[in-house]
């Protein structure tokens, strides 16, 4: 006889077809009536969903409540936490899924209680191979979750210890029927006789023939579904009628089961196979704008706002942790996995997209205080320039910095090779208000430049420098629109032309023809996958025209132009009299000062349901695929794939793989790299590398898809439902893509391409203090002088770490007086930290409790610092 451990929950997504406040009511009657419940059961539990920002947002309605759920919480009877939202495990940075972790974990204690250390996923679309890792960063030894796994191929057990790419393992139950496998709600107690013996009883045979389990996870729970009533009741009346034994357990308790046995087996590697269930694998590209702020987002956050924070704070700007938090949780309320995903209504997604606005106005107005009070402290002139580096290496290269002048006629002490490469031009105003210490007056205002320079400066590691510039005797040289007979620009012996309608590379060793394709084809599927249109065909978006932008005669730029005629709806793809629109696209190219061809490309989309991608060809032969996921790299092969892949699949194992910022194919001579921003998506054919750009749509859920028999994903064919449309998942108008490609003649390195992804993505910091726009930073008309201020150097630098990679550099959040240093190795090397380092920080987990450690940071393994100021 088997033991079925039955465990109440509910599973509660923020939004989905419905919103966020749509939840908060549903939540009202719901987590009440599961307290009621609770306090007059002493025998009953309940796990509220592993994220705690549900639990806030009700106490936030019933304030009363929060001390009725501290002491469930204390009682072991309700279960909160670990994370803060129920987090998507592929498209998000590794940083964002520790934050969740870190902020949901403080949280909880703070607010109610020790949290459920429980990596707790039940409805996420597959898992990316580090997470065991990433879960180790906290002190989280397990996992709990629904999809991905196929037990023939991976693992033969329910039960296993999954193995991240560093090789720490967390103990992971899975639930193959989803976490509604024992859901015993109103009509299930009616008929429980029938439910025991076509579902119960099934289920709990199956968990325990897959592995000699003599104890099964029965999770009782599904989407919104209340607490079970007299659960010791039900519980009898089960083991009445049931071949197995039932007990009331809990998440926790099961884990410590499995933490005593010696035969469970071990897996490495991802979790996106769909034998049991769905994970959608051509998610990473449905409502890419979504995706793409994401990305953008992270980045502001992780390389801009908290490391410049930590350098305000040594200087006398102190910004409280608060507003960071407030930040990170309007970042983190976007990263659940319906939410990031795109598998939502068009009514969630305005939402959505509202909490990226909000989120990058707090980030940008952060920057504001931040370089304005410095400035200040500075006691800068309107000719001076503030430029940061928020790396921990010296800088040496172009950044970008933006002033505004009265002329073009200017010249720089610090900024070597200055060149204008954007500018507006503001008229002469008359009769302007003018505060003085005199009073009002009217003045004219004098015509102005807001300028955008590129040059090369050297900076301090984790620091800032003043760069002054002074009126000239000629403009500054500016970037000109010119034309080049020959279509092509040039960086050392990389060549990149434009001829007979192709885009060509060539260096010393090679030469690739088509390098750069647009590829497209219709969509016939919904917001949770991309399904191929039968009989439709992948077709070329070609290039006609092409010009070179030039600065004093040098080529720098490549911008290549095109259109095409493209069937209007789905349906015109296969008519014989098809309606067509035209799409225009306009691509432009430049190596930058390390070699890498950076790409920007527009997309003008006037057409429905339909798929786009870049076509990278290069031309490597029989080479290995490689991934950047979070905090490693993977090798992708593909799978052949039955013609009867539906006996075993719930929808066809397609090889398209998940990537975090790059993807490489190599050989053991040389690798083309992609770089990209906001793009989570590719497929190697062919000899091809594929990256998923956009996949349009008009509906939420169909059924029956190509790819996906069967139901439709998001209830919309459930009993009681409707179809529901989702017109701006057509993401119409212009739509705009970053990335690049590297070209290098030698094996691939894992260290080298974690290097260069690291320096693509450093951005330029700059600020100058001048009061002729006060809202080129929207903040600088409201942040006024203040008295007594500090006396700081006008050059800074607060921490130099060269040759390691770091992810992250913020404020403590336990501390007032330290910051915290995330140093990942990405590589199957171990590396040392440097002794004097080691000197002046104190190694820590992620949660800030120091740890036992020797300096040595694994393979594909990171380590924190907690460092004082």
């Amino acid at each position: 006889m088997t033991q079925t451990n039955l465990v109440n929950h509910t599973h509660w997504d923020r939004e989905w077809y419905f919103t966020t406040m749509d939840a908060l009511v549903l939540s009202d009657q719901l987590f009440t009536e599961v307290l009621d419940e609770l306090e007059t059961h002493e025998d009953a539990n309940f796990c509220l969903d592993g994220q705690i920002s549900v639990v806030d947002e009700f106490v936030e309605i019933h304030p009363e409540a929060k001390k009725r759920i501290q002491k469930l919480v204390k009682e072991g009877r309700l279960f909160v936490g670990p994370w803060y939202t129920q987090t998507d495990a592929l498209i998000p940075d590794s940083e964002s899924i520790i934050r969740n972790l870190v902020i949901g974990i403080n949280d909880t204690k703070e607010k109610y209680g020790q949290p459920m250390m429980v990596g707790y996923l039940p409805d996420t679309f597959g898992f990316n191979a580090q997470l065991p890792t990433l879960l180790h960063q906290v002190g989280i030894d397990n996992f709990v979750f629904w999809r991905g796994t196929n037990f023939r191929t991976q693992m033969n057990s329910v039960y296993f210890k999954w193995k991240g790419l560093s090789g720490k393992d967390v103990y992971a139950a899975n639930f193959p029927f989803g976490y509604f496998t024992a859901q015993i709600d109103v009509e299930s107690k009616r008929k429980l006789k029938e439910f025991v013996s076509k579902r119960f009883d099934p289920a709990a045979d199956f968990e325990a023939t897959h592995a000699k389990n003599e104890d099964v996870l029965m999770p009782s729970g599904i989407d919104q579904m209340n607490i079970i009533k007299n659960i010791q009741e039900t519980v009898d009346d089960l083991n009445k009628l049931s071949e197995n034994h039932t007990v009331i357990s809990s998440y926790p308790e099961f884990i410590d089961k499995l933490r005593q046995r010696a035969d469970l087996p071990t897996y490495q590697g991802e979790l996106r196979l769909p034998t049991y269930s769905r994970v959608h694998r051509t998610i990473g590209s449905v409502r890419h704008q979504i995706k793409t702020d994401n990305f953008y987002l992270e980045q502001k956050i992780l390389r801009r706002i908290e490391p410049l924070m930590v350098i305000a704070h040594k200087n006398g700007v102190n910004i409280g942790n608060g507003l960071l938090l407030k930040l990170w949780k309007k970042l983190l309320e976007c990263q659940a996995h319906d939410t990031l995903g795109g598998s939502v209504s068009d009514n969630v997604a305005i939402d959505i997209k509202h909490r990226f606005k909000e989120a990058n106005e707090i980030a940008d107005g952060i920057e504001n205080m931040i370089k304005k009070k410095l400035a200040e402290f500075l006691s800068l002139s309107d000719h001076d320039v503030l430029v940061f580096n928020t790396d921990l290496t010296k800088f040496q290269g172009k950044k970008i910095i933006n002033i505004i002048a009265n002329s073009k006629n200017l010249e720089f002490d610090g900024l070597d090779h200055p060149v204008i490469i954007d500018s507006k031009h503001y008229p002469v105003r008359h009769h302007i208000l003018m505060m003085t210490p005199r009073g009002q007056e009217y003045k004219d205002e004098p015509e102005y430049f807001e300028l955008k320079f590129e040059g090369d400066v050297t900076l301090p590691a984790l620091g800032y420098k003043v760069i002054h510039f002074s009126e000239a005797d000629k403009a500054a040289d500016e970037l000109v629109i010119g034309s080049n007979n020959s279509n092509t620009i040039q960086f050392e012996d990389q060549k990149l032309s434009f001829t007979d309608d192709t885009l060509n590379y060539t260096n010393k060793e090679q030469r690739l023809d088509n390098v750069v394709q647009l590829i497209d084809s219709g969509n016939d599927g919904d917001t949770y996958d991309y399904s191929p249109l039968k009989d439709d065909q992948e077709r070329v978006l070609d290039f006609q025209d092409a010009h070179v932008e030039e600065v004093n005669g040098d080529a720098k730029v490549l911008i290549v132009k095109g259109a095409s005629k493209l069937p209007l709806h789905l349906e015109d793809r296969l008519a014989e009299q098809p309606q067509r629109q035209s799409v225009s696209y306009v691509l432009r190219l430049s190596f930058d000062e390390h070699g890498l061809l950076n790409g920007h490309l527009s997309f003008d989309n006037q057409v429905y349901s339909h798929r786009l991608r870049l076509r990278i060809n290069p031309q490597i032969f029989e080479g290995k695929t490689i991934a950047h996921i979070q905090d490693g790299f993977i090798q992708t092969t593909n799978h052949k794939i039955s013609d009867d892949w539906e006996k075993e699949f719930v929808e066809k194992p397609v090889n398209i793989y998940s990537f975090d910022k790059s993807v490489s194919v190599t050989n053991d001579n040389r690798q083309v790299t992609f770089f990209g921003k906001g793009m989570k998506e590719y497929e190697e054919r062919n000899n091809s590398l594929y990256i998923t750009l956009m996949a349009t749509t008009g509906e939420l859920g169909k059924p029956n898809l190509a790819w996906r028999p069967g139901r439709a994903s998001g209830d919309t064919t459930n009993q009681g439902h409707v179809m529901m449309a989702t017109p701006l998942a057509e993401e119409l108008g212009e739509n705009e893509f970053e990335f690049a490609l590297g070209f290098i003649e030698e094996a691939f390195s894992e260290q080298q391409v974690s290097q260069q992804m690291h320096e693509w993505l450093s951005p330029s910091i700059s600020y100058q203090m001048q009061k002729l726009n006060l809202f080129i930073n929207r903040l600088d008309n409201k942040i006024w002088e203040t008295e007594d201020n500090p006396l700081i150097p006008s050059s800074f630098s607060l921490l130099e770490i060269d040759n390691l990679l770091i992810s992250a550099i913020y404020p403590s959040y336990q501390v007032e007086d330290a910051y915290i240093v995330r140093i990942q190795n990405p590589t199957k090397e171990s590396v040392t930290l440097p002794k004097n380092l080691l000197k002046q920080a104190i190694i820590v987990n992620a949660l800030e409790d120091p740890i036992e450690s020797d300096g040595t940071i694994g393979k594909y393994d990171m380590v924190t610092l907690k460092i004082k100021y």
